[in-house]
């Protein structure tokens, strides 16, 4: 009886801290698509989501990129509104979703997508390196603030 208490409690405590953890990483990666999307594609012209073909396919592929996002938005503001009709918001969990969503997504855009698959890079015509750098050390810092804030969610 008493182990069933003990696992009621632990589920009741741990989930909220994992819907907020999951909300917030949706919400990160949805606004690091938006930031990518609005700046680097809509207002600096410096890329497409898909560079390999036409400037048409570009704008196609820019279209599902912004879709991608949005819908991960939307995603991560529902469970958040879900959280909180609940009272079961745990904000140092969602803060933490959140840098670790928004690192992650920047992190797996600027190593895979750009060196891995080559789909686009930050900018043509100029040297990549302090681009790139900037890129993936701002990647990493989110992701190091997002563990710090799980580590004392965990707490």
């Amino acid at each position: 009886m008493t182990l069933h208490i003990r696992e009621q409690h632990r589920t009741r405590h741990t989930l909220p801290k994992r819907r907020s953890l999951l909300s917030g990483a949706l919400v990160g990666v949805g606004i690091a698509a938006f930031v990518d999307e609005t700046a680097f594609h809509q207002l600096l012209h410096w890329h497409h989501f898909y560079d390999k073909a036409s400037s048409e396919a570009g704008l196609v592929s820019d279209g599902i990129f912004h879709a991608f996002g949005w819908l991960a938005m939307v995603a991560g503001l529902y469970l958040y509104a879900d959280l909180w009709r609940r009272g079961a918001r745990h904000l140092t969990a969602w803060w933490s979703g959140l840098c670790l969503g928004l690192g992650g997504f920047q992190l797996y855009d600027g190593t895979f997508q750009h060196k891995a698959l080559e789909l686009h890079q930050i900018r043509y015509g100029v040297d990549l390196a302090p681009y790139d750098w900037t890129w993936n050390v701002i990647a990493v810092l989110f992701l190091l603030a997002g563990v710090l804030l799980l580590v004392r969610a965990r707490r």
